[in-house]
């Protein structure tokens, strides 16, 4: 029978490494998600000023991110951060804050647009009953704003984790770099084990971002 290099996964410690490299994949995301919904919120509520000036930083931040690809902006703060200014950072730390620079400008918008579409008179009908502004935003705004808001977050979670990939190339060794390293290391022993170890990276990935992305579904559903 032809030995279709499964048994690579099985050689030493490969599958825990993979695991590991996994797991900083999710710590690199889950932080920057974190961070972003915090910093998207503020950045939405301030692009819905109608200071000129600040709807133009706002804007020109948004789309700076927007048209400049992640890969770039890694290697930007990364390489280009540490020589030009002799600022010590490790490939994580970059990865973070670059994820963290896409994940505000993403979530900024997100809640723009959260803000924007609710209807003007419902701000003066809570008013007209005599709610305090506090009030409105408690009980009418804000669970109007989460139903709007919480489905395409999780869905720029999924992208987030599906997109750290590319700190491989900075040499944060997450699970791509970890696959890269076992099948160079089997190269010439198990010359076919790419399939493998692809396919359970696939198959990871796969178990990490399905029941998020059945979690956006369920609460886009409730929302209308």
């Amino acid at each position: 029978m032809q030995d279709l290099g499964i048994r690579v996964l099985f050689l030493g410690n490969n599958l825990q490494r993979l695991l590991g490299g996994l797991w900083i994949t999710l710590r690199i995301s889950l932080i920057a998600v974190a961070c972003s919904i915090v910093l998207g919120i503020l950045l939405g509520m301030l692009m819905t000023v109608r200071n000129p000036v600040i709807k133009a930083l706002t804007k020109l931040y948004l789309e700076f991110i927007r048209i400049m690809p992640q890969l770039v902006l890694l290697f930007l703060v990364f390489f280009g951060l540490t020589r030009s200014f002799g600022i010590n950072l490790s490939g994580e730390t970059s990865a973070v804050i670059v994820f963290t620079l896409w994940g505000t400008a993403e979530m900024g918008d997100l809640v723009r647009g959260a803000l924007i579409s609710i209807p003007k008179h419902q701000y003066e009908s809570g008013a007209a009953i005599g709610l305090t502004r506090w009030q409105v935003y408690h009980y009418i705004m804000i669970p109007q704003i989460l139903t709007r808001l919480v489905p395409p977050a999780i869905n720029l979670t999924t992208r987030m984790i599906k997109t750290t990939s590319l700190v491989s190339l900075i040499g944060v060794v997450e699970v791509l770099k970890v696959a890269q390293q076992m099948i160079e290391a089997n190269r010439y022993t198990v010359p076919d084990s790419a399939l493998w170890i692809y396919g359970t990276i696939f198959f990871l990935y796969f178990l990490v971002c399905w029941p998020i992305s059945l979690a956006a579904k369920k609460l886009e559903k409730r929302a209308w």
